[in-house]
């Protein structure tokens, strides 16, 4: 059965990836990422270059959105949205081989082999992963009371709670919530670039393994 390392939010924090790598030590684990792999830490062009190296695949962040539409402003020729001058920088300072990589960037990714789904945010339980919506996809974090996904936190119940699988989903995108472990969906995020850790999940172990922030590369938003 293939083996794969499902790496939680990155934000350009190449020095705890490369821990988080060797730490596991095994070349031949596929390697896979929950999306946001770029902004907020220091080195977002490092982690592509890693990303590409090792034919890691991923899924599109929020965050990694945010990338893609400054790059649509600047080839529109329109002011790029308004994001902090050290993101615009980071944009600036990608190639080709970075944007393409971005880019080509799917909303979710089935692992067939160890039945698991790589999703960025959250998915809506009841609705099928071909009809997800990818607002939702990138940006979820809760359910209402009525069904309806929200991105606030206080705003219902994390949605991986009422997700009854049968497929587990590993995810991101909620630091403050942290290391979340349900049932049928894994949530990886425990904030590495604002000082937590680099949280990483092997499958088809389903162990969990992390490493801690060589620093706080940024704050926490809001």
């Amino acid at each position: 059965m293939p083996r794969h390392l499902v790496v939680g939010d990155v934000h350009g924090c190449l020095g705890e990836l490369t821990g988080l790598l060797d730490l596991v030590a095994d070349p031949e684990r596929a390697l896979v990422f929950v999306g946001d792999l770029v902004a907020k830490g220091p080195d977002s062009r490092g982690v592509l270059a890693l990303a590409r190296e090792r034919g890691a695949r991923a899924v599109l962040g929020n965050h990694d959105k945010h990338a893609l539409r400054w790059l649509d402003a600047q080839e529109a020729g329109a002011e790029p949205p308004g994001r902090s001058a050290a993101h615009s920088a980071m944009c600036a300072s990608f190639g080709r081989a970075d944007w393409d990589y971005l880019r080509a960037l799917p909303c979710y990714l089935r692992l067939e082999h160890v039945e698991a789904i790589v999703v960025h945010a959250g998915l809506v339980p009841g609705v099928a992963l071909e009809q997800q919506e990818e607002e939702c996809m990138i940006s979820m974090r809760t359910l209402r009371s009525d069904g309806r996904p929200s991105k606030r936190l206080g705003d219902g119940v994390p949605w991986a709670s009422l997700w009854r699988g049968p497929e587990l989903v590993v995810f991101g995108h909620d630091a403050v919530t942290g290391l979340q472990r349900h049932r049928h969906a894994i949530g990886l995020d425990t904030g590495c670039v604002y000082g937590g850790r680099l949280t990483g999940l092997l499958l088809p172990e389903r162990e969990v393994v992390s490493v801690p922030a060589l620093g706080r590369h940024s704050e926490p938003e809001g």
